[in-house]
């Protein structure tokens, strides 16, 4: 069982940013691939970025690329988000994802391939 506790969300003027974090409890963080998904009112999940079990391999969504970085310190059990040049488009709660039942950083976009979330926190871009 793993459990995921994000912070680091909120209010930020167009332009800005944010670094978003996950702690993740247990003592086998570095067997996960773990991913960032964010969800806006009215929408559904959706894939954000996703990093691999070293933190050698990541994937981003086209909307993010080039703007947000993903990272993880294993010896920290965490994982990061680092959000960059914000627009409003990108206010959203942000979830935290794991999972240690996939073989390519790419299935991780699938919110079915994901084994545990956190709870969310929320981003909001003022514009």
């Amino acid at each position: 069982q793993v459990q995921l506790v994000e912070s680091g969300g909120g209010l930020v003027q167009a332009g800005g940013s944010l670094r978003l974090s996950c702690a993740a409890s247990g003592r086998t963080f570095n067997n996960y691939y773990m991913g960032w998904f964010r969800q806006a009112p009215g929408k559904e999940r959706e894939f954000v970025a996703a990093i691999g079990r070293s933190g050698g391999s990541t994937y981003y969504a086209d909307s993010v690329k080039g703007r947000f970085t993903i990272s993880r310190d294993n010896a920290k059990n965490t994982v990061y988000l680092q959000m960059n040049s914000l627009k409003s488009e990108d206010t959203a709660v942000y979830y935290c994802a794991g999972s240690s039942a996939i073989t390519s950083i790419v299935l991780m976009r699938s919110v079915t391939r994901v084994e545990y979330w956190g709870q969310g926190t929320q981003v909001t871009v003022s514009s």
